[in-house]
């Protein structure tokens, strides 16, 4: 007579029949979720962003991703954190540019003519002046609005005879494009951003993301 094999009392019954390899497979996925949740967050505030500027709201942000608002402050404890994970990608890429081999003061400015085209948000943040001291978005703005400046200025020639050598001349040309970019259509904000720069009388490379 053939024995039969004894249960095991401890166990469920539905858990003798789960295959071993399915037993220890981990299932607090919870890591996955988080980094999945972050990043719809950024790409959700980056939309956001682009279609309101740097005041929209938290809760539109954490409405379009899909979380509620205790994910978002999870992950961004304040407004500061979030404007910085959107517009870290513009500024490290204008920086990817300007460091980039044989990079060249017109084509760096074609990058940056790019993300100007393409972000509401980015142009919020060059046109920031750090007037407002007690808000921590605005200083942060500033400070990566520095590292685009030092990215250009890094591709002015030695000689001080470029147009925009001047000390105060070079971010306010910026300034001067970004508010000219407006329109419906990206080809439009292309379009006048170009012809800003050329009513100042600086050449523009390719307008594209880095790596083109």
């Amino acid at each position: 007579m053939t024995q039969q094999p004894v249960p095991d009392q401890r166990r469920p019954a539905s858990d003798q029949r789960r295959p071993v390899n399915e037993e220890r497979r981990p299932a607090n996925h919870g890591p996955k979720a988080a980094a999945r949740n972050r990043a719809a967050l950024v790409v959700a505030a980056r939309e956001i962003y682009a279609e309101q500027g740097l005041d929209a709201p938290l809760s539109a942000i954490a409405r379009r991703a899909g979380v509620g608002q205790g994910v978002l402050y999870r992950h961004f404890p304040d407004r500061a954190a979030v404007t910085s994970a959107v517009l870290e990608e513009n500024v490290r890429e204008v920086e990817q540019a300007a460091a980039a081999e044989g990079a060249s003061f017109a084509g760096v400015l074609g990058v940056l003519t790019w993300h100007l085209k393409e972000s509401a948000a980015f142009i919020g943040l060059l046109h920031a002046d750090g007037s407002d001291r007690r808000s921590g978005v605005r200083a942060h703005a500033l400070a990566l609005s520095r590292r685009v400046e030092g990215a250009l200025r890094a591709h002015l020639p030695d000689d001080g005879g470029h147009r925009l050598a001047a000390a105060d001349d070079l971010m306010l040309a910026v300034a001067m494009v970004s508010g000219a970019v407006t329109g419906p259509s990206r080809e439009e904000r292309e379009r006048r951003a170009l012809a800003a720069w050329r009513l100042l009388g600086v050449e523009v490379g390719p307008v594209r993301p880095f790596p083109g």
